[in-house]
């Protein structure tokens, strides 16, 4: 290494609060130092220890990839191309700066807080929103703001979950202020209805059409959207309208004449790269988007709509929206411990199958790109095939399946290929025939970890299903594989929470009887959280924002000696696999009433997911 990159490593480590020593560590002894820092004395409850686990996993991942991005950094500035520490190890998946000392919220990014906070709060006041750190809010106003709209903004940021204690203006220079309001807000959701009109009037402005386009995307980002549907029909009376989905419903926003449709979906499609004249045939393609300095993939798929129409599907694929590992288990520290174990380097040669199951929209590729992000890939070597690529992935070798293109592009043949490329962790994207099954458990076999997904209902559910692609001559040899293979089933819904802006907190005893509680497990003077059908300008007035993972985890821990069990309940009935021994199992009804404590979700229709 370097004089300069070491140099620069020790001043990293020193930003992040390390010592040089404790930087040093091995791995496992730093995982056995911060197990006993997590299990000793009184650490203020659960959300501190995750917090602990969080900020300890920040920082051991941002270590771990630290010398190769002081090293690309300094190459990219030899061919010209300013990329800081920071945006790098964010690109590699480590996590952002405020992670590491982030845990009870009272810390954000200016980007964290402009994703979370209603941009009518801020928008208007003509602010840079700074940064949020140890509660104190600061931001950069172009005018001087008056007691009461600092006092609206404090109280607006703890509405949204953030500890704020108070807010602090930050002097710029006038000209360098504008110049970051311009390219940080110049993208917001506020403009899009203005620009929409103006365009409507000056239909052929191929100006106006590229702002309005912007203005679009910036307003679906704004409001959480994952997909943006864009339905344009040349019948006289047929609706063209745009729809956001947003935690999971589809919510109609604009609507546009039939000629304007047309233009904005042909626009959509050349910067796809398709052929915007043919609308007889399905395509697929993406392009770039920048909003608010990060980058956004948006992935296009069009397709025939009636006689002569056409509809488009926009998937925003934002990488600052992919959950961490810690985030996304943190309810469930069983699973979480179980499944670093079976993605640790140290398991080099075990081998073995884990499955994420659910009906689509559920989030298994997020749970998917999580797992892989946990993976230290800089010293394994992670392979993943997938139809298509939807997150780029730094250090990981990452192939797309060609679905028609004819021998040696399909999932099984490229399954078979990655195993001559040294592969420590093979990613499947989905399970969806018997050639990948078959191929996937020869691969898990023969030493490689292999992660996928496949459409369930239940964990148990999800073994039946793989079964069932199984070839009738060999159910009994693959069965026995699959047996032996299988480390881990998550199946997963994802859940809408409460706004806790406006959510009603009452005592348990108020609205549930006691059998309601026992069932709930909850005490009559547990406070609640009720549904407020009212809603808030934080929720869009629907008393709901955002979406939470409800788990059910199936983890076999069974030395493979011990497995006969498990293959003869997989061939006569596989509820008897719950149960055995090395077999721990976490229920669907268990995560409900973790999330009605937590003050999550609703009781009464906690009660109701637990009926079904």
């Amino acid at each position: 290494m370097s004089d300069k990159v070491e140099h620069d490593r020790t001043e990293y480590l020193k930003k992040l609060g390390l010592e040089r020593a404790e930087g040093a560590l091995p791995p496992e002894d730093r995982k056995n130092s911060d197990r006993r820092k997590l299990t000793s004395g009184n650490t203020g409850g659960f959300e501190r220890r995750i917090g602990d686990r969080r900020k300890t996993r920040s920082i051991v991942g941002r270590e771990r990839y630290l010398d190769m991005v002081l090293k690309e950094r300094t190459l990219f500035a030899q061919q010209g191309f300013t990329r800081t520490a920071e945006q790098l190890l964010s690109a590699s998946g480590a996590g952002s700066e405020n992670e590491v000392t982030a845990g009870e919220r009272d810390s954000a990014t200016g980007d964290q807080l402009r994703a979370l906070l209603p941009v009518q709060t801020w928008l208007p006041l003509s602010i840079h929103l700074v940064h949020l750190d140890k509660g104190v809010l600061t931001v950069a106003p172009l005018h001087e703001l008056t007691e009461r709209q600092m006092q609206n903004l404090k109280n607006t940021a703890i509405r949204s979950g953030f500890k704020v204690d108070r807010v602090e203006t930050q002097m710029w220079d006038r000209a360098d202020l504008l110049k970051t309001l311009h390219a940080v807000h110049d993208l917001s959701a506020d403009r899009c209805e203005k620009t929409l009109s103006t365009w409507l009037v000056d239909i052929d402005n191929g100006l106006l059409l590229n702002q309005f386009q912007r203005d679009l995307m910036a307003e679906a980002l704004q409001m959480r959207a994952s997909d943006i549907h864009l339905v344009q029909d040349n019948a006289p009376d047929a609706p063209n309208w745009i729809k956001y989905r947003v935690d999971g419903d589809l919510i109609p926003i604009h609507l546009l004449p039939a000629d304007a449709m047309a233009r904005l979906t042909t626009m959509m499609k050349r910067d796809a790269g398709l052929n915007f004249g043919d609308r007889s045939t399905p395509k697929d393609g993406r392009f770039g988007f920048v909003w608010q300095g990060r980058s956004v993939d948006v992935r296009v798929a069009a397709g025939p709509q009636a006689q002569d129409g056409e509809k488009l599907t926009l998937r925003l694929l934002d990488r600052a929206g992919l959950k961490s590992f810690e985030e996304l288990f943190s309810r469930y520290p069983e699973v979480a411990d179980h499944m670093s174990r079976l993605l640790a380097p140290e398991i080099k040669g075990g081998g073995g199958l884990i499955l994420m199951s659910g009906p689509t929209g559920s989030g298994k590729s997020t749970t998917l790109y999580a797992c892989v992000l946990e993976i230290d890939r800089r010293r394994r070597h992670v392979l993943s095939i997938e139809d298509p690529i939807e997150y780029e992935m730094r250090y990981a070798t990452q192939w797309q399946v060609a679905q028609g293109a004819g021998a040696g592009r399909e999932f099984a043949d490229l399954i078979r290929a990655a195993m001559r490329h040294d592969p420590d962790y093979i990613i499947i994207g989905e399970m969806r025939d018997m050639a990948t099954v078959e191929t996937a458990l020869k691969a898990a076999e023969s030493g490689h970890t292999v992660i996928s997904t496949i459409h369930a209902d239940t964990a148990v559910q999800t073994l039946e299903r793989l079964r069932s692609f199984m070839p009738s001559e060999r159910e009994r040899s693959s069965t026995y594989t699959l047996s032996q293979q299988i480390r881990c089933v998550l199946n997963q819904r994802l859940i809408k929470t409460l706004c806790h802006g406006c959510s009603i907190k009452v005592p348990a005893k108020e609205t549930l009887s006691a059998a309601q509680m026992e069932i709930l497990g909850l005490q009559p003077e547990d406070i609640i959280r009720n549904h407020n059908a009212n809603g808030c300008d934080l929720c869009n007035r629907t008393g709901v924002l955002g979406r939470t993972l409800l788990l059910e985890a199936l983890m076999i821990a069974t030395p493979l000696s011990k497995r006969d069990p498990i293959f003869h309940a997989l061939m006569h009935n596989v509820n008897d696999i719950i149960g055995q021994e090395g077999v721990s199992y976490t229920s669907r009804r268990q995560g409900v009433g973790w999330l009605v404590k937590d003050g999550l979700i609703d009781a009464k229709i906690a009660l109701v997911m637990m009926d079904g």
